[in-house]
């Protein structure tokens, strides 16, 4: 049965964590998530833009999210199994920050062993980092 027992209240559908063939990392349907359904969400440390933005010139592997226009989250020493949500040019999932909560969203259904994904839009690497997603259509930069 997974993790249900032991997951957050805010994590609604049971996922694992596992070797992408994407990028390192990622996290993994253990149970079908129906469309426009609320998979999870992702806690960390709240730091100020100006501090993500100072760690994210030093980093390769960015785990940063801003979530307004003064607050960033920092999900590298975070729990939760959905800050492994690699990046998707056909994504089959949504991230969305909802009263400063980094929350995400199945697009579709998403079967039992599918790899979540969102599209990570603007990032940290401002387009200095190839894209690995292998979709139709990838723009080939993050």
């Amino acid at each position: 049965m997974g993790t249900l027992a032991v997951r957050p209240p805010y994590q609604k559908y049971d996922v694992t964590v596992k070797r992408s063939p994407i990028d390192g990392f990622g996290v993994f349907a253990a149970e079908v998530v129906p469309r426009w359904h609320k998979i999870g969400e992702v806690r960390g440390e709240s730091i100020s833009i100006a501090e993500a933005r100072r760690r994210a010139a030093t980093l390769k592997r960015i785990m940063i999210v801003e979530v307004s226009d003064k607050t960033a989250i920092d999900l590298a020493q975070s729990s939760d199994p959905m800050r492994f949500t690699n990046h998707s040019c056909q994504p089959n999932g949504q991230l969305r920050i909802i009263a400063g909560r980094i929350e995400f969203y199945a697009l579709r259904e998403i079967e039992v062993g599918e790899e979540i994904t969102v599209n990570y839009g603007e990032t940290h690497h401002e387009g200095r980092l190839t894209c690995q997603c292998g979709a139709p259509g990838c723009v080939g930069k993050l």
